[in-house]
């Protein structure tokens, strides 16, 4: 088996799933060094790193993806042994092969390092932001707190309902920040979050810590703030950080699904404290925004895609946080079949869409929502969440990141940190997956049906 014409294959999958930056950083340098075979339907794949840190990213962020691609292409059941090779280098012919094409060991990017730590999407940029009137003064605002942090706007208060953009814009002012200065301390997470390590904290005794990483930054953003409210232990806590932040100079940043004084069991300090800054309604996106959107990420993606075919999705799939989603299984679909996209390939996949009805929406956490796909599998909840990659941990996994983004709305981001702070764009994958999956498996749809049933009893 040609190694090189294998792993070309092999990228060529995963770039498809990934964003440039983080495929150029962690997936571009790696390199495949041997395949050795195990009876007929196993292959042993040794891969190589450029370092140590890097080995780590890539274990723990990209196995699964790295192995499913494999898997595909070599039609076997693989598994992988990574390995540090410091003396990587491009190979002679690397101008017949761009994949390979890196001179020599690449310096990890600082500002990508500094995304990946605080937990950013990097593509969340304002030059990736479409804007039109539903969404102009949040925009506006924004860029305005991006550039003098802790002195405009503070805090500033986005709210709105599921894909308007309030996660792209809070994560847009952070990404340019950091352009200026990686080192800008910050911390980015979601209301869920934040209440878990004030619980851990507390029951660990770590208080001391948890004050420091929170009461020291320059930028504290939250994700769905709502999360908080009628925790009283959690607000007592967020008060007094959001108060050594703004003292401090910092800035305070939040999202929410509605504004403060909707909030129920919102103490009334913290709703006045919010409602000092600046509260910013985000609507709904229009037909015009959400082709936009999806131009605007097949861009990023250097796919070139018809407007007639642009408009056709948008005028099926209301939900510009979906679009992404769509947009990742037609370039898969435009790929494999060596075509290029058409009108006539929207529709045959806006026809294969099938997302089992839910009769009542789910209202749980995500928590538990892993224990109920536990549950179901008979598997250890531990082993859900964690690193192990056996068939069947991978199956529960992504049934539960589906449901979590289809049932519950969450962030991919917020995904990823249910699940031992898996990257977005693995939970990305994990969710077109199961989407896939779904659309060919009768069993599957039986396994999702049984599982929101427990979760709705």
């Amino acid at each position: 088996m040609d190694t090189k014409k294998l792993w070309k294959l092999v990228l060529e999958d995963i770039q498809v799933s990934l964003s440039k930056g983080n495929f150029t950083t962690w997936i571009k340098p790696t390199n495949l060094e041997g395949i050795k075979e195990v009876g007929d339907n196993r292959l042993i794949i040794e891969i190589s790193c450029p370092s140590s840190f890097h080995l780590q990213m890539v274990e723990g962020r990209y196995y699964a993806q790295i192995k499913e691609a494999l898997d595909k292409t070599t039609k076997k059941n693989t598994e992988l042994r990574l390995s540090v090779n410091t003396e990587l280098k491009s190979s002679k012919n690397a101008e017949d092969s761009p994949l390979f094409s890196f001179a020599s060991q690449p310096k990890v990017d600082e500002l990508l390092v500094a995304q990946n730590r605080i937990g950013l999407n990097e593509s969340f940029l304002f030059d990736t932001f479409a804007v039109s009137t539903s969404n102009e003064m949040a925009h506006a605002a924004a860029v305005a707190v991006s550039t003098s942090l802790g002195t405009t706007y503070n805090p500033l208060f986005l709210y709105g309902g599921v894909g308007v953009g309030k996660t792209h814009l809070m994560q847009a002012i952070a990404n340019s920040v950091l352009k200026k200065n990686p080192r800008t301390p910050m911390v980015y997470c979601a209301g869920e979050e934040f209440t878990n390590e004030i619980i851990d904290a507390i029951q660990q005794k770590k208080t001391s810590e948890f004050k420091r990483k929170y009461r020291s930054v320059k930028g504290l953003f939250i994700d769905d703030i709502q999360f908080i409210a009628g925790k009283n232990t959690v607000q007592e806590e967020f008060f007094h950080t959001f108060n050594a932040v703004t003292k401090a100079g910092g800035q305070v940043i939040m999202t929410s699904d509605r504004p403060p004084h909707e909030i129920n069991n919102l103490e009334a300090r913290l709703r006045s404290r919010f409602e000092a800054g600046l509260l910013i309604d985000i609507g709904d996106p229009s037909f015009e925004l959400r082709t936009a959107i999806l131009l605007i990420q097949a861009q990023q993606k250097q796919l070139k895609i018809p407007m007639d075919a642009a408009q056709a999705i948008a005028a099926h799939v209301d939900s510009a946080r979906r679009l992404e989603g769509f947009l990742v299984r037609l370039m898969t679909e435009s790929r494999i079949k060596g075509k290029a996209i058409t009108v006539d390939m929207v529709q045959a996949l806006l026809g294969k869409r099938t997302e089992a009805p839910i009769t009542t929406p789910l209202v749980v956490r995500p928590l538990e929502v892993i224990k109920a796909t536990s549950r179901y599998y008979d598997l250890p909840i531990k082993d859900v969440r964690g690193p192990r990659r056996n068939k069947q941990f991978v199956a529960a996994r992504q049934l539960a990141m589906y449901i979590m983004r289809f049932d519950l709305k969450l962030p991919l981001t917020e995904i990823g940190r249910m699940f031992e702070g898996r990257d977005h764009t693995t939970v990305m994958y994990g969710v077109d997956k199961m989407t896939e999956m779904l659309t060919n498996s009768d069993s599957l749809r039986v396994d999702l049906s049984f599982v929101r049933k427990s979760l709705q009893n």
